[in-house]
């Protein structure tokens, strides 16, 4: 998962979804539906990281939502809408 970055071995970490659902290590995003698609900058994925703790055991999640996107500018509002193509 996260291992790189955060230097925590992947049976340290607990990923869920944003109902706070535990997701299981053999599925990837994209069988819980997280893809390129439906995870954008203008409207971003929610997830929650939990790890274990010196004492052996995880911490509990908190989901803190530390950013928010901002607005679209208007270009990019007009190409969503139209899928990309030109509006007469």
């Amino acid at each position: 998962m996260f291992t790189g970055i955060i230097k925590f071995k992947p049976n340290d970490q607990m990923l869920f979804n944003r109902e706070n659902i535990l997701m299981e290590d053999d599925k990837t995003l994209q069988e819980y539906g997280i893809t390129m698609a439906s995870a954008k900058a203008q409207a971003p994925c929610q997830l929650g990281l939990a790890l274990r703790t010196s004492s052996g055991e995880f911490e509990i999640l908190e989901m803190t939502p530390y950013s928010a996107p901002p607005d679209l500018p208007e270009v990019m509002k007009n190409t969503e809408a139209s899928n990309g193509q030109e509006q007469a």
